[in-house]
């Protein structure tokens, strides 16, 4: 690529960041990164009415949690600032003259009441309404007014739009990284508005096109939602004579409900348990959203998820770090069709980034779920029983559930395990094993294993019984590691206490 390849992440500040959007992101990312190009965050705030407060902060924190980093743009700045489409305002309006000057667009005048009119004309004819070559000249346009009474209008403060005028009947070729080569005949098309005089604002189609251009983007990686757009994109970089430098275009497939069927929403996730938006959300009113990192999620293992989601390496491998996919990331293995979103794969992708981690990582993320149980102990043991026990363990949270009996003793035990543990000779047994233990100088696992197991051997105890028996005293119920690692963990002197607990205090079952 000869070009600078330069790409954008334009979302607009109506919300919360669909996962969807950050795929978006991240694949402009990796592929911005793997030609050695830059990355810039443009935000499209043009449609006042769906402005939601919060929402632009949001899109910047979500990007920062996921490692998606940001050469240019909004919070960064760079050498074609601003970045928000708002405070680009005085920009579009000379464009759009450019254009009606050119003939490539007009300017309407008509109001919704006229509209309304031609739509119920042509249902009651049986027809759809579109607003093309069959009505801009039936209409108070600057193609059917005279150019006196256009000024005049204009003049005297009149609401008015720039429309793009469609040409009629003529095929627009298309080129696609992702779905190939694409023709449409403009007769299928609509006049869109690029400018509107009511608040002083272009509509995406101008703006993108304007900013795209301005900004030297490259490549243009966005949405399916916007495929039935591209005809209009490119019939708008040959209206200001800018083919030569108009971006590649690439259209990402959707991600598809669980089912399969349709896009997936905040619906589906209410529904079936699982956030659709990477951080938790309250929106002005009050609304609230799940979000991935509050719900447990490493932002590694989800955006390795949705990297997988509409690519394939072409290889067995599943998990990647950020580095490696950039290294293998290339649109020509982007699928056309869409992607189906699987709740259990986000966990399964999380798991296996929690089984990946190192001692000390997992004591850092541990500890403040350990204070928040009343726990002050040290990080070495807290990444210790984390180690020990996160191959059982999806989130972060699973631990304190799965290793809570290596910092507190058990002050009740399960009653299924009592049953069957807590009779006949088991007691006696193990007041035995606590003279055993209580012998023992090196209680390290190794050697606590030997010992007792040739006590074992020798008594011709049954290993189950014994370890069982145990087990019910040291950690209060049928869970957890090998026992040796509990003895080793625990140590002899809250080893003993801990028998000596339930030989006192827990009576025997008949």
């Amino acid at each position: 690529m000869s070009r600078e390849v330069r790409v954008r992440f334009a979302p607009s500040p109506t919300g919360p960041l669909h996962m969807g959007g950050v795929r978006t992101a991240l694949y402009n990312y990796l592929f911005a990164r793997r030609h050695g190009g830059k990355m810039i965050l443009r935000i499209e705030d043009t449609d006042s009415q769906r402005f939601v407060p919060g929402a632009e902060e949001y899109i910047i924190e979500s990007l920062k949690w996921c490692g998606i980093e940001i050469d240019e743009g909004v919070g960064v700045g760079g050498p074609h600032a601003p970045y928000r489409q708002s405070e680009r305002k005085e920009i579009y309006l000379k464009f759009a003259k450019q254009l009606v000057e050119a003939g490539w667009a007009y300017y309407a005048f008509d109001t919704a009441e006229e509209l309304d009119a031609l739509r119920k004309e042509a249902e009651a004819a049986g027809q759809t309404f579109a607003y093309n070559y069959t009505v801009r000249e039936k209409l108070p346009t600057s193609l059917s007014l005279p150019k006196e009474e256009v000024e005049a209008r204009i003049a005297r403060g009149d609401i008015w739009v720039v429309r793009f005028k469609m040409p009629e009947n003529e095929i627009v070729e298309m080129d696609d990284l992702i779905r190939g080569h694409v023709k449409v005949n403009t007769s299928t098309l609509d006049d869109k508005v690029l400018y509107k005089s009511a608040d002083e604002l272009p509509t995406y189609h101008l703006a993108n096109i304007v900013d795209d251009h301005l900004m030297e983007i490259s490549h243009v990686i966005r949405g399916e939602e916007w495929l039935p757009s591209l005809p209009l994109h490119y019939l708008l970089y040959r209206a200001f004579g800018w083919q030569d430098t108009q971006p590649q275009f690439a259209h990402l497939p959707l991600l598809l409900k669980p089912t399969g069927g349709g896009k997936l929403s905040k619906r589906d996730g209410d529904k079936m348990g699982f956030p659709v938006f990477p951080l938790f959300w309250t929106s002005p009113t009050g609304e609230t959203a799940h979000g991935y990192r509050e719900d447990g999620y490493f932002a590694e293992a989800f955006v390795n998820m949705l990297a997988l989601l509409g690519w394939n390496p072409g290889t067995e491998q599943e998990l990647f770090s950020m580095q490696e996919l950039i290294n293998e990331f290339s649109l020509d293995r982007v699928s056309k069709s869409g992607a189906r979103f699987q709740p259990d794969k986000a966990k399964w992708f999380n798991a296996q980034y929690m089984h990946r981690k190192t001692n000390e990582e997992l004591a850092e993320l541990f500890q403040p779920i350990l204070k928040a149980n009343g726990v002050e102990t040290s990080d070495e043991l807290a990444g210790k029983a984390a180690g020990i026990m996160k191959e059982r363990a999806t989130f972060i949270t699973d631990l304190w559930d799965l290793t809570s009996y290596f910092f507190v003793a058990p002050a009740q035990y399960e009653e299924k395990q009592m049953k069957k543990y807590w009779k006949g000779e088991n007691p006696a047994r193990l007041a035995e094993l606590r003279e055993v233990l209580a012998a023992i100088d090196d209680f390290s696992l190794e050697n606590t294993e030997a010992i007792v197991g040739a006590w074992i051997q020798e008594k011709g105890y049954g290993m189950g019984q014994i370890m069982n028996t145990l087990r019910l005293a040291l950690v209060g119920a049928g869970k957890g590691p090998g026992m040796y690692d509990v003895t080793a963990f625990l140590g002899k002197e809250e080893c003993l206490k801990r028998i000596d607990y339930i030989l006192t205090n827990l009576k025997p079952i008949e």
